[in-house]
């Protein structure tokens, strides 16, 4: 997953009846009001982003995915029938309706899971699951039905059909992610964005959205209270002008003047969720929905949920589970996938210790302790990619220490080899760590591996880190990785620690191939 991946917004719809009504029905609603401009009443819009691209994205998906369904539906019939028996026999020539009901109800329950709603446009993941879900419930539902209208069931025509269009939708949908990253990239295809909150809140909003090329949103400028005329807000290479306070009118005449596809409240606003309530109200005269970046989702994010209880929300924050079933599992595909890299990779290691001995004195492995869970220590193995001194050596660089907190880092350092360089780059210096995977020590996935004098300057919230094994790769790895400052690095690995899964895990090794063979950060 990306950086931005922990940004989970809440979108609030407004609908037409406001745009319609005019001012004098929004003023019942806020008795407080003392004015209100007309300017509001006239709807903003954007040829190349928010609500004119999406519906474009949309219909896109929509022509694809019937396409899909279409083929696969008939590709499924042809190969389990020939057409001309299908029609001369009743119980095969009942496959036709069969096939007919299977189309039209595929189609219908892309739209009715949402799996085209904008707030899994382009994430990926989520889009997935929504697509594999309808799916699989259409054909359940199918072969239920059949079954209770006792219709013979051809069991081979469902293992055409359900996974084929399924694998072909997923492939779909990732392509036009693919080509909706790259028009991102360009700067089409954006949602225009106004961060509102407290200056802290905003500035760390923006960073986030900042930190992945390709990102969906485009941050036009912030609100924070009582701002400074011509104001801005200077974060590395980015100024992003303040334009406006935080008074719900001033806000949504702003968003409407600028055309911006959403309002992004961040963290908390002075007034609480009056403050946000009366936002909301008002921007439903405008073109603009509103999203909410919650403080919490940075650590609990998928352990969130809602549960109503007469009236009111309330948010349930599930515990975080460090042993049991699903640790179980990790370990199970831990194992099986190490040993097969490991057999598979072998004539690799072979090539790359004759690199590694070739290139000066030393040995071909390096192995150094490092902290594992719960506190135990253990030796990682690495390709060697520095002097046989390099630990010698250390002492006279510290004043050149470029590492954030207890990290040390050097960008040039000069105990790397010449051939330590595009192992580092390439990571595969690292490969060997699958040797420690293999023995219990490591994970494929995890937080990053400590050294002893690291964990000795932690905080006690960054012991944390050390209540599941480290990782190979992990969320540090595709975010970055020597380019995170040290506060970045363990609210990732924290983040990790509390909310894995497998299905997380296949998503970050899958990032961790593409960020291997496009390095960032890797020195």
């Amino acid at each position: 997953m990306s950086a931005i991946d922990d940004f989970h917004a809440r979108t609030v719809s407004h609908s037409a009846y406001w745009r319609q009504s005019g001012a004098a029905s929004l003023r019942g609603h806020l008795p407080n009001r003392m004015s209100w401009d007309p300017a509001l009443l006239a709807p903003a819009s954007s040829a190349d982003s928010g609500t004119p691209w999406a519906k474009r994205y949309r219909r896109f998906l929509r022509i694809t995915d019937i396409a899909i369904v279409l083929l696969t539906v008939v590709a499924a019939y042809t190969l389990r029938f020939e057409p001309a028996d299908a029609l001369n026999s009743a119980p095969d020539a009942s496959y036709l309706i069969v096939s007919a009901v299977i189309l039209v109800l595929w189609v219908l329950a892309l739209e009715v899971y949402h799996t085209r709603d904008d707030t899994v446009l382009g994430i990926g993941s989520d889009e997935y699951k929504r697509v594999l879900d309808a799916t699989i419930r259409v054909f359940g539902g199918m072969a239920i039905l059949m079954i209770v209208l006792d219709v013979d069931v051809v069991r081979s025509y469902f293992a055409i059909a359900m996974p084929a269009g399924a694998f072909l939708l997923v492939l779909s949908r990732w392509q036009w992610r693919a080509w909706l990253s790259r028009q991102r990239h360009f700067g089409h295809y954006l949602s225009k964005v106004l961060v509102v909150g407290e200056r802290g809140d905003v500035e760390y909003v923006i960073r986030q959205f900042g930190k992945v090329s390709g990102a969906a949103y485009e941050v036009v400028g912030a609100a924070l209270p009582a701002p400074e005329a011509d104001s801005r807000l200077q974060l590395s290479d980015r100024n992003i002008p303040v334009m406006c306070g935080l008074d719900a009118e001033e806000v949504a005449a702003t968003a409407q003047r600028t055309g911006v596809n959403s309002v992004v409240v961040a963290g908390s606003l002075p007034g609480g969720t009056k403050a946000i309530r009366e936002l909301a109200w008002t921007l439903e005269c405008t073109d603009a929905g509103l999203a909410l970046a919650s403080s919490l989702t940075n650590v609990a994010g998928p352990r969130i949920h809602w549960r109503p209880v007469e009236g009111l929300p309330l948010m349930h924050v599930e515990l975080p589970q460090f042993t049991g079933g699903k640790h179980v599992l990790k370990r199970a595909v831990d194992i099986m996938v190490a040993g097969l890299a490991l057999l598979l990779l072998f004539p690799l290691f072979a090539v790359l210790a004759l690199i590694v001995m070739r290139d000066g004195p030393g040995p071909v492995f390096f192995k150094q302790e490092r902290v594992g869970r719960n506190s135990e220590r253990f030796l990682m193995y690495k390709f060697r990619s520095m002097v046989a001194t390099a630990e010698e050596d250390l002492a006279g660089l510290a004043d050149q220490n470029e590492g954030a907190g207890p990290l040390f880092k050097i960008k040039e350092d000069p105990r790397i080899t010449r051939s330590g360089r595009w192992l580092r780059k390439y990571s595969l210096d690292e490969l060997p760590q699958l040797l420690n995977v293999l023995r219990g020590e490591m994970s494929l996935v995890g937080p990053r591996p400590p050294l002893p004098r690291e964990v000795d300057g932690y905080e006690t919230h960054a012991r944390r880190r050390l209540l599941i094994k480290p990782g190979m790769t992990g969320l540090w790895q595709i975010n970055g990785r020597s380019n995170l400052d040290w506060d970045e690095s363990v609210r990732l690995d924290l983040y990790y620690v509390e909310n894995w899964s497998l299905t997380g895990d296949i998503m970050i090794l899958w990032r961790t191939a593409k960020v291997v063979l496009k390095p960032v950060g890797a020195y």
